[in-house]
């Protein structure tokens, strides 16, 4: 991984296709929330698939809990969205069979000169897709598990949600006095939010 790719740094805000072939940015797909990045091999992987398999569960928590899930592999358009639909996965996974990010961040998997892919990686992204924690799955066991996913998200929600706690006086007070710009969605609807989201609060196309 690039020397400068550690926690506190910014992640790039790489651009790519996504399952329906239309381009996207990470910033974009991330809004105002955390992420759970997912760089991996690709369908043809059985250690990438097991893994989008537990992903899917903890998907559902995180459409509650207002985080993000977006998935990178090096298949082209086709192979990702067969991967995606194979795995019963409801978001985002984006193509870069040009090995864009791979190339960009360093991460060729050279023991694997039939396939070429990036060597796997989850990577837990603060909004602003600041990173928090960087986990590499070369080995099965070196990925985050979904509790280890679990735990990541509640320490960055506690960090970047002002609302987290709205048992202190000072929030109640807050709330009181009509400062709703202190509460989740920070000063819009959540109609707002929703439409702002679009396909990218669960993956699914317009």
């Amino acid at each position: 991984m690039r020397f400068d790719i550690v926690p506190g740094a910014v992640f790039p805000d790489y651009e790519l296709p996504d399952h329906t072939a239309k381009r996207r940015k990470l910033s974009e797909l991330q809004g105002q929330d955390p992420m759970v990045l997912v760089l991996g091999r690709g369908g043809f992987c059985p250690k990438d698939r097991r893994q989008s398999e537990g992903l899917v569960q903890l998907h559902r928590e995180l459409e509650v809990g207002y985080c993000r899930l977006v998935t990178i592999t090096t298949d082209n358009v086709t192979q990702t969205n067969e991967y995606r639909t194979g795995v019963g996965a409801h978001w985002p996974f984006l193509s870069d069979p040009g090995r864009k990010v791979q190339k960009d961040l360093d991460i060729a998997e050279y023991t694997d000169s039939l396939h070429n892919p990036m060597i796997p990686h989850t990577i837990v992204l603060e909004p602003g897709l600041v990173i928090y924690k960087i986990y590499m799955g070369y080995w099965f066991f070196g990925r985050a598990t979904m509790e280890e996913l679990r735990q990541d998200l509640r320490v960055v929600i506690k960090k970047c949600r002002p609302d987290w706690d709205i048992t202190t006086p000072e929030l109640k007070a807050a709330w009181e006095q009509g400062k709703k710009e202190l509460f989740y969605p920070y000063g819009k609807t959540f109609a707002q939010t929703l439409r702002e989201g679009g396909d990218g609060i669960d993956g699914r196309s317009a």
